[in-house]
């Protein structure tokens, strides 16, 4: 008996530090899922988000490709070191900009709408609003805008001091990857097969250069021929548009049916073989892959494409952030604060 009292101190000093271990490995996993949040500018910069959708509205007055252009450079921000805004920085003596990447150079556009987005942002709450987080509103308004989901932005990542050419070269996910690569960048960024389904849904509205699919349309994988998976009345069309000798500059819809609306008939068109991008078909198209049920998903149902598409840009978005004291807040999105 003397025994067992004597130990019981000890033993429940052993458990106190044991459970507090377990307490703070808690409070450190909930701290850094929740460093960004959706209040993070009630107070600072309370309309924010309203400024953001209205400086992109008055924008597809003039240029209904403006919020496919938007999302994509979110996208393209978010898969090099994370959402960082490091895509935005120009070049200068110690940065070499990411718009130079290849998956960008010649094809990234609505820099301009950013900096009026930024300008206006500036003009109501200087200093407050990152460029990391313009992109993130930008994206949610682009979709809503034009017919697709909304959903709840998660916010407070702050602007990169640098950006990572060589990052951009090597992790954006390209048109001509097959499925496998395709699959390996979104699981290096902590993203899933259904993310990558869903964010490829993304391609329901826009336009692509015909250099990026091209290949497919005349001489696809060195075959002299093109690609099989392709509709044939589908590969006709295309032949039109980008033609052989042409600069490679034309663009087509990525979604040849509803091309400015943001809906689920980008499955449907996978369906038909009628993807544009070889990354696009490959999801239905690629023998036993795991992509093709989700196609088959978001094609019957839309309002599932919705839910999932929504999660998976806040997953995207989750992506690596700067917060607290790392990195800045940009006066200027095209450089750093100073320069």
């Amino acid at each position: 008996m003397k025994s067992s009292t004597t130990m019981l101190p000890s033993n429940i000093a052993n458990y106190a530090s044991f459970f507090l271990l377990i307490i703070s490995i808690i409070l450190l996993i909930v701290g850094s899922k929740a460093q960004l949040n959706s209040t993070f500018y009630d107070n600072t910069c309370p309309n924010a988000s309203s400024i953001v959708r209205g400086v992109i509205q008055q924008a597809l007055q003039s240029d209904v490709r403006i919020g496919a252009s938007l999302i994509r450079l979110h996208f393209h921000d978010c898969f090099v070191n994370g959402c960082d805004g490091s895509i935005l920085l120009d070049n200068s003596a110690n940065i070499q900009s990411e718009k130079d990447a290849a998956p960008n150079t010649n094809s990234t556009r609505g820099f301009n709408v950013v900096d009026n987005i930024k300008t206006a942002l500036e003009n109501s709450c200087p200093g407050i609003v990152s460029c990391a987080d313009i992109l993130a509103l930008a994206a949610e308004a682009s979709v809503s805008l034009q017919g697709g989901p909304s959903w709840t932005v998660l916010l407070g990542r702050r602007d990169s001091l640098t950006a990572n050419q060589a990052g951009a070269n090597s992790s954006i996910p390209t048109p001509f990857e097959s499925l496998t690569n395709i699959t390996a960048k979104f699981t290096a960024v902590g993203l899933n097969t259904n993310d990558l389904v869903a964010l490829s849904g993304a391609h329901t509205f826009g336009r692509a250069q015909c250099r990026l699919f091209s290949s497919r349309l005349y001489n696809f994988s060195g075959t002299g021929n093109p690609d099989p998976t392709l509709n044939s009345s589908y590969l006709t069309t295309l032949q039109q548009i980008c033609p052989q000798s042409g600069s490679g500059f034309n663009v087509a819809n990525l979604d040849p049916t509803t091309p400015d609306t943001f809906d689920n008939n980008y499955f449907t068109n996978l369906q038909n073989n009628q993807g544009l991008l070889q990354s696009d078909q490959e999801l239905f198209s690629t023998s036993g892959a795991p992509t093709i049920s989700i196609v088959n998903t978001f094609s019957s149902n839309q309002t599932a494409f919705f839910q999932s598409f929504a999660q998976s840009m806040i997953n995207m978005g989750n992506i690596s952030p700067l917060t607290g004291s790392n990195g800045e807040i940009r006066s200027d999105c095209k450089k750093v604060n100073g320069s």
